[in-house]
C-alpha cells in the first residue's frame, strides 16, 4: 500500500465496549477506515477475507476461536497484518501469537494516538516491536521452558514421555538445531548471517551500519534480502527463526526485579 491510500482496519475483541472504543478512534482519525468487526476468532477470519483490511487489531482470549488461532490463519492465507491486543505486556499468549505470524502486540490501555501510530508502523510492513524490546521478548520466550507455554500453543518440539527423557532426546534436539543451522549457511551469504545474529539481538538498521561499517541503506538491502529469502514476514519472525536454529542463544541471566511494563513503539 502507498503513504497516501486508506488503512483499511479490522477491530476482533469480544468486549463490545472495547470495540466501539477502537472503532471510533480509528474511523476519526483522517487516512484510516473500519472496515469490519469481530467477536470471536472466527468472525474475524471471515472479516479478514471478506474485507481485505491491511491490519487486523486482534484480542487474544475470544469465544469459538481464540485470536492466536485465527493470526495463524490469517496470516498463512492472507497478507493481513495482525495487530494483538493485550491487557498484559508479557503475556504467555503473546507470545504464542507471534509465533503464530502476528506483527506486533499492544497494550489495551494505549494512548489514541499511540494505537494510531502502532496501525500505521504495522501497515507499512514493520513489526511493531522495538529494538530492545525485540531482545527482551524473544529472549524471554527462547527460555521459557515448552511446560510454560500456553495449551493453545504447539510446541517446536514434541515432547517424549518422562521415561524416554534422555540424553539421546537431548541429542536429536541438537541435531534439529544443526540441521536448521545448516540450511541458513546453505541459504544466506556470511554477510547476511552476521547481519542476521544482529537482527536476533535486536539491532536496528542504524545500528547494525554502524557496527559493520556500512551505510543504513545497506543494513536496510541486507535485511530486506533476509526476509526474502527465509520467507518471513517481518524482524520477528527473523528473530525467532534465529533462535530456532541455534544462530543466537539466549543470555543466562541471574534472576531480577520484575521488569516494567512495556508500550508500544514505532
Amino acid at each position: 500500500m502507498t503513504g497516501a491510500a486508506t488503512i483499511r482496519v479490522v477491530v476482533a475483541d469480544d468486549q463490545a465496549l472495547v470495540r466501539v472504543g477502537f472503532c471510533g478512534i480509528i474511523a476519526a482519525t483522517p487516512g484510516f477506515a473500519v472496515v469490519g468487526e469481530a467477536a470471536n476468532g472466527a468472525e474475524a477470519i471471515e472479516a479478514a477475507r471478506a474485507a481485505k483490511p491491511d491490519v487486523i487489531l486482534m484480542d487474544v482470549r475470544m469465544p469459538v476461536m481464540n485470536g492466536i488461532e485465527a493470526t495463524s490463519q490469517i496470516t498463512a492465507s492472507t497478507d493481513v497484518r495482525v495487530l494483538i491486543l493485550t491487557t498484559f505486556d508479557l503475556d504467555d499468549y503473546v507470545f504464542a501469537a507471534l509465533r503464530a505470524g502476528a506483527s506486533g502486540f499492544l497494550l489495551k490501555d494505549t494512548l489514541p494516538a499511540d494505537l494510531i501510530t502502532a496501525i500505521r508502523v504495522v501497515a507499512a510492513g514493520e513489526a511493531l516491536l522495538a529494538p530492545s524490546v525485540t531482545r527482551r521478548l524473544i529472549g524471554e520466550f527462547a527460555r521459557r521452558p515448552a511446560a510454560a507455554r500456553p495449551a493453545e500453543e504447539p510446541a517446536p518440539e514434541a515432547a517424549p514421555p518422562e521415561a524416554l527423557v534422555t540424553a539421546d532426546a537431548a541429542t536429536a534436539r541438537a541435531d534439529a538445531r544443526a540441521y536448521g543451522y545448516d540450511q541458513l549457511l546453505r541459504v544466506l551469504t556470511d554477510r547476511e548471517r552476521e547481519v542476521l545474529a544482529m537482527v536476533s539481538r535486536g539491532l536496528s538498521n542504524a545500528e547494525i551500519a554502524e557496527r559493520l561499517t556500512i551505510s543504513p541503506a545497506t543494513a536496510k538491502t541486507h535485511v530486506a534480502h533476509l526476509l526474502t529469502k527465509l520467507d518471513a514476514r517481518d524482524r520477528i519472525q527473523l528473530v525467532i527463526l534465529a533462535y530456532q536454529c541455534g544462530l543466537c542463544i539466549p543470555e543466562r541471566r541471574p534472576p531480577g526485579p520484575p521488569a516494567r511494563p512495556l508500550r508500544a513503539s514505532s
